[in-house]
């Protein structure tokens, strides 16, 4: 029984949840529609903010809204993909035209404390590969103190040098060599005459396998458990998408899981692979091989596949 209310621009995302009897507001975030709901006593103790702040292309209005949104008393969660995990394991694939920003800690704790907000907590989460989530209040409440988090964050990122441009100027290279080692496998897998499919037909699989150059050279075909993708094909490499089934029907020896942050999962939706004998390739953030149930394939079995 705590009243609630969504902000959300796309229509059919905003329909969706008022089928779900969330009231939500079909409109973008920022100041303007802050100060609107502000004059209608509309203000929240708890505003929450989940995957949305890389899209927005106004960052400044974004967060100046949420300072007005917040009664005096109230908190904000923040949830991003972290930039350090995107950096430190090569997630280039999570890059996309839909996110304006990447952020750091440090970058998005400066943003908050020109608006007058103090980041009080932060917690690292597994989800999209690594994110942050970080609880910030109005500077002046003090009734919630600061934790030895946020200074430990502070000081981990300075000593990894995310201050300095020559961090981010590295990643490049550290991208063209995870390519270079995705076909290298690749290749020597195909120059055995083993089969491998994709798994996953989602936006970073599109980055990822035209990126790489990774078609039909190398994967017979893709799946996705979304009817809406079934029976059309991957832009740009023009692969065909089919249902998870297809994998059980064909037998291939490896299955690529292209979503590899949620690689647990899709392991366990598809273990019939050991029927066969099938195993799963994981590109991210270095070419690793899994058996069907789930067990890394290390050591000396591994770097035979690899070396071939």
């Amino acid at each position: 029984k705590i009243p609630v209310l969504g902000i959300e621009p796309a229509k059919n995302v905003a329909e969706a949840a008022i089928k779900k009897e969330i009231p939500t507001i079909v409109k973008f975030f920022g100041k303007q529609t802050s100060v609107e709901l502000y004059d209608k006593n509309k203000q929240a103790d708890l505003l929450i903010c989940n995957n949305i702040i890389a899209q927005v292309p106004n960052l400044n209005d974004f967060v100046a809204g949420l300072k007005t949104l917040l009664k005096p008393s109230g908190v904000i969660t923040i949830e991003f993909h972290y930039l350090a995990k995107l950096i430190e394991n090569s997630q280039f694939d999570t890059i996309s035209h839909e996110r304006f920003s990447y952020f750091s800690f440090l970058l998005i704790e400066k943003v908050l404390a020109s608006h007058g907000l103090t980041i009080y907590d932060v917690e690292q989460l597994s989800t999209h590969g690594g994110s942050l989530r970080i609880y910030a209040r109005h500077t002046e409440n003090l009734s919630m103190p600061v934790t030895i988090r946020p200074k430990q964050m502070r000081e981990s990122e300075e000593a990894n040098v995310f201050t300095r441009i020559e961090k981010y100027l590295s990643f490049a290279k550290k991208v063209k060599k995870t390519k270079r080692n995705i076909l290298h496998f690749l290749i020597n897998v195909k120059c055995r005459n083993e089969s491998i499919v994709g798994y996953g037909a989602h936006a970073e699989a599109h980055t990822l396998l035209n990126y790489c150059g990774i078609d039909s050279d190398f994967l017979d075909y893709t799946v996705d458990r979304n009817p809406a993708k079934q029976g059309k094909f991957l832009a740009g490499i023009h692969l065909p998408i089919f249902h998870p089934d297809k994998i059980c029907e064909t037998e291939p020896d490896y299955i690529m899981i292209l979503p590899w942050n949620i690689k647990e999962e899709i392991m366990n939706q598809m273990s019939c692979v050991g029927k066969w004998g099938g195993r799963f390739i994981v590109p991210i953030p270095r070419v690793t091989i899994y058996s069907a149930d789930g067990t890394e394939i290390s050591g000396e079995t591994q770097n035979q596949e690899e070396n071939a």
